[in-house]
């Protein structure tokens, strides 16, 4: 027995995967199936979550959360069972691997739980590549993508990394070829915003005024050059996310806050995703780290990141 138990949890990987940034949101009508079509810009930026996989002698399916000393996670009331993306990316990878065993996934927290930057969908993502080399399962990357499409719109993107342009509903990704750096300041809050409650406020917004609204079905071209420009002043020109307006009714405070930062010398403001995340466009890394002091002595936690950066990695392959 104590062979079989040796031999299961002989080893951890290790991969960090990042959290990222809507540079662009585009959102259309409800459609019949209650899903929401959109055109996206993501950008996954320095900010990190990381996954720990050890197989287990007990072939079961476990996770435990650690935050990382930057992120508060008191009151998050993040889910431990099947209802943790990560665990389902685990169920899913242990249905093809020939040679499953159980695993403990114990996730390092940086990304703000609920905050419009994708942190459960970096979990899945480094879920995926973690157990696909603890098991050995030999899949490739697009394998992997496939199956990261079925856990969410997001998780694909995490693995892939870098600069992507999302369709559909934010699963139909083209990379785009973004080599230059933009550097950027995040302020987090306290709470989170559930993103299905953000896309109902919208519709309820966009009800009242009766006003038509297009599918959408490609992304402002101005905000690929300004990228790949690192042209931060273009790039705040044509900052836009369609569910800005929708975090801010339910969260007024964000109004105050993306005023604050533009106060403070932001090049321009935008709500990350559903939010509340909010992301600070700043004239390099030098800038951003004062925005974010400055911001930081306002009361506000506000931390300097940069993007792009590469999707999912493993940064370990321990053998106990």
């Amino acid at each position: 027995m104590n062979a079989v138990r040796e031999r299961f949890a002989a080893r951890t990987v290790r991969v960090k995967a990042p959290g990222k940034v809507n540079v662009s949101l585009d959102v259309g009508p409800l459609r019949p199936d209650g899903y929401h079509s959109v055109a996206s810009v993501y950008l996954a930026v320095s900010l990190y979550e990381e996954v720990a996989a050890t197989s287990t002698g007990t072939g079961a399916i476990t996770v435990s959360i650690s935050p990382a000393s930057t992120l508060d996670l008191e009151g998050s009331d993040i889910p431990l069972d099947e209802r943790n993306l990560a665990y389902k990316a685990a169920a899913i990878m242990a249905d093809v691997s020939e040679h499953s065993t159980g695993v403990h996934l114990e996730i390092t927290k940086r990304v703000p739980v609920a905050g419009g930057m994708g942190g459960g969908s970096a979990d899945a993502a480094a879920t995926l590549l973690a157990c696909d080399a603890l098991w050995n399962s030999g899949l490739s990357r697009d394998e992997l993508a496939h199956l990261a499409a079925e856990l969410g719109a997001d998780v694909p993107f995490s693995l892939l990394g870098g600069t992507a342009v999302g369709l559909g509903i934010g699963d139909e990704l083209s990379p785009a070829l973004v080599k230059a750096q933009t550097d950027w300041v995040l302020v987090t809050a306290g709470f989170g915003l559930p993103t299905p409650e953000v896309y109902r406020t919208l519709d309820r917004l966009r009800a009242a005024e009766r006003l038509p609204v297009q599918e959408p079905t490609a992304v402002d071209p101005g905000v690929l050059t300004a990228l790949r420009n690192g042209d931060a002043d273009a790039l705040s020109r044509v900052l836009v996310n369609d569910l800005q307006r929708a975090s801010i009714e339910l969260a007024p405070g964000l109004r105050d806050t993306l005023g604050l930062g533009e106060s403070c010398g932001a090049i321009a403001g935008i709500v990350s995703g559903s939010g509340p995340t909010v992301a600070f466009l700043a004239h390099g890394p030098a800038a951003a780290a004062g925005l974010a002091e400055e911001l930081r002595h306002h009361g506000l936690d506000a931390l300097a990141v940069h993007g792009p950066v590469h999707g999912a990695r493993i940064i370990s392959d321990t053998l106990l």
